[in-house]
């Protein structure tokens, strides 16, 4: 529980379909939360707004709407999270990601250990690996996407996006915060892929959904998932070449072979 990508607080911004990500009913967070007790799954708990965090599990949900939270070992974590407004609680159930935040939580005693109670989470954010993770782009390389844009003044500007992952129905892009607006169901047309080793690939891009990540060092990104429309023929097996190539390339130094 110790990666980057555990440690990745994520706000869903915006999507075509909120419900599909986001629970809210009071009976499925109920169950949800008391199947992360029963099977005493480790939760990686960050101040919100801040950079600590600490690992943790859930003790219970009471019947009083409350959830307790196992407390630290090491007492200046405890005092932290007695004074945290909100903390954000990120854990994975069966290769899904688990997410919700809890508001000023409230340092108690639990059987002799310390622990803390706040109020149920009024949604949880749950996301499935395949649709939120796909084949993310090696750092070390230069992947972007190049989207043209049409200014207020009539005149077409291009913006440089780099991709953050990658299948062979869409990709993810870092949105440059200030520079460009991306909401669900807006299109670029004429976007241009930038893969190494292949050719550039043409395609017409639809915005999906729009998600806030905050790595553990508080450093803001937005990323935006989008859907090809009008990807050329060939370009699908290219996109799936490379992706195989990066796979064979990583399998290999986990191997320690490359």
């Amino acid at each position: 529980m110790s990666t980057d990508t555990d440690l990745t607080r994520i706000e869903l911004l915006s999507t075509e379909d909120d419900e599909r990500y986001q629970v809210r009913d009071p009976i499925e967070i109920r169950h949800l939360l008391s199947t992360l007790v029963t099977r005493r799954a480790l939760i990686t708990a960050r101040q919100n707004p801040g950079n600590q965090s600490f690992l943790t599990a859930l003790l219970a949900v009471n019947n009083d709407c409350t959830l307790l939270l196992d407390g630290s070992a090491e007492e200046t974590i405890n005092e932290w999270v007695q004074m945290a407004a909100q903390l954000t609680c990120i854990t994975q159930l069966q290769n899904v990601r688990i997410q919700f935040n809890v508001d000023t939580p409230v340092r108690i005693a639990y059987e002799g250990r310390p622990a803390f109670r706040t109020a149920l989470p009024g949604s949880v954010l749950r996301l499935q690996r395949r649709e939120f993770y796909r084949l993310q782009t090696p750092v070390t390389q230069t992947v972007n996407c190049i989207i043209p844009l049409s200014t207020t003044t009539g005149t077409q500007v291009t913006v440089s996006v780099r991709i953050i992952d990658i299948s062979g129905g869409g990709v993810a892009v870092a949105v440059p915060p200030r520079e460009m607006e991306f909401a669900p169901h807006m299109e670029f047309p004429g976007c241009t892929l930038h893969l190494p080793d292949v050719e550039p690939i043409s395609t017409r891009l639809v915005v999906r959904n729009v998600f806030r990540l905050v790595n553990r060092n508080g450093v803001e990104m937005l990323r935006a998932g989008c859907q090809f429309l009008d990807l050329p023929a060939h370009a699908d097996s290219q996109i799936q070449r490379y992706i195989l190539k990066i796979e064979r390339e990583r399998n290999a130094r986990e191997r320690g072979n490359y």
